[in-house]
């Protein structure tokens, strides 16, 4: 591998920074448009009529169509290219939150969320390759670490201030959509139906893609082609051993830490008084996702402390949110919850980028989007396993418990990580 040069955005050439900004900016408004309904989904769902089983059920629609079109669409993606599948994944999009405002009735509702799963399908290693391959063109041999981790932030602040004002919309002007005969947690889903028409646009506009041919012979031919794709790209995983070790350390990394971002609000919650636990729960929502943000943003400083070497920051990150996970844990009052969880999703931020940046280094172009699919796919397969142990775990003992037990999964990614970093100094030596 050639030698990668320090980051220094004063010194990239105006279309490298230009790239930068530009998928910055489309990062943050797609993930701002997802943002304006994470805070009231489920409250959203309760308004319409759905019971706890319900609601579980229609978020088991999501993952399993999520996790049957990751790949395939990952392939085609690679075959057609990024730009016309991306603005596929928005139309989906589009289409749920239509389904969503149109209805109360469950099977309509599973349609959407069966939507959402195609969108997120289809939106998997799509322009994130796109980014990648722009930017290494444009700036050859400069370590993308730093360049990824902007992106990050911009997809996290995104999220985070979705989620703020998607909280506060249903309060500004609920009582307006309930006169007019909606829910009132209906204005944030109108408002995220209107942001995701301008990523629509914004993408057309801003997005530049070379184009590959789109008719209808070349569409069939990128769909034939999508089991090769497919089989290339789990032999390169295979075959490769850094590869392998990088997807199974994320594997176990999301085993470990899915459950305690999908379980937290139940065990803080109780922490609250009732008046006000709702609020609180979104504000913390809200605060996580900017936490996340920053530590994405501090990520390429600390990388530098381990002199570039992405996967000893890894396994050094990896051993921080074990210890955190734990005292996470251990917590009994809120103000301590709080402390500790903000901290535990800055170390999660800090995580996202040395992957990343492992991953793009070991993958040509050509399967980029398929091994970002693959490593989706993967990560998703763990935070359902992880899901399903410590859920076992909490229903005999304790959530606290579950998520000490969770730590171990942490400990196997460090070890693994760090036979991670052998590997790729022996790469780098021949």
């Amino acid at each position: 591998m050639a030698t990668e040069k320090e980051f220094s955005f004063a010194t990239l050439t105006g279309s490298a920074r230009r790239h930068i900004r530009v998928f910055q900016i489309h990062q943050f408004l797609d993930r701002f448009a997802m943002g304006l309904t994470v805070a009231v989904v489920a409250l959203a769902l309760t308004d319409r009529g759905m019971d706890l089983f319900q609601i579980s059920l229609l978020f088991g629609v999501y993952s399993l169509t999520t996790m049957a079109m990751e790949l395939p669409f990952g392939g085609l993606a690679d075959s057609i290219g990024r730009k016309p599948v991306f603005l596929t994944a928005v139309a989906a999009s589009l289409i749920s939150l239509a389904l969503f405002l149109s209805t109360n009735d469950f099977h309509v509702l599973a349609l959407s969320f069966a939507f959402i799963g195609f969108g997120r399908a289809l939106r998997s290693g799509t322009l994130d390759a796109w980014f990648v391959e722009t930017f290494k063109a444009a700036a050859p041999n400069v370590d993308i670490q730093p360049a990824l981790a902007k992106a990050q932030w911009a997809n996290a602040a995104g999220l985070a201030t979705g989620a703020v004002l998607g909280g506060l919309l249903p309060d500004m002007l609920g009582p307006v959509a309930e006169h007019l005969g909606s829910s009132i947690y209906d204005v944030s889903y109108g408002a995220s139906f209107g942001v995701m028409l301008g990523v629509f646009v914004f993408t057309i506009l801003a997005i530049v893609e070379t184009p590959r041919s789109m008719n209808v012979t070349a569409l069939k031919h990128g769909f034939v082609n999508v089991p090769t794709v497919i089989k290339g790209a789990s032999l390169l995983a295979l075959k490769h051993p850094a590869l392998s070790i990088l997807l199974a350390v994320l594997a176990f990394f999301l085993m470990a830490t899915n459950p305690v971002e999908v379980i937290w609000p139940t065990h803080a919650k109780p922490m609250l008084d009732e008046g006000y636990a709702n609020t609180v729960i979104g504000v913390v929502t809200a605060t996580y996702f900017f936490s996340i943000a920053f530590g994405a943003s501090l990520s390429p400083y600390i990388s530098r402390i381990f002199k570039r070497q992405h996967a000893m920051t890894l396994a050094a990150t990896f051993a921080c949110l074990a210890g955190l996970q734990i005292a996470l844990a251990l917590q009994g009052s809120i103000v301590g919850f709080v402390t500790v969880f903000v901290l535990y999703s800055m170390i999660l931020g800090v995580s996202e980028t040395p992957a990343s940046s492992i991953l793009h280094r070991c993958v040509e172009d050509r399967q980029r989007s398929t091994m970002l699919s693959l490593r989706s796919l993967i990560q998703q397969s763990g935070a359902a396993l992880g899901l399903v142990v410590t859920g076992a775990v909490a229903e005999v003992y304790s959530t606290p418990a579950a998520w000490i037990v969770g730590t171990g999964f942490l400990f196997i990614a460090v070890v693994l990580t760090l036979v991670l970093v052998r590997r790729l100094a022996v790469v780098a030596d021949s």
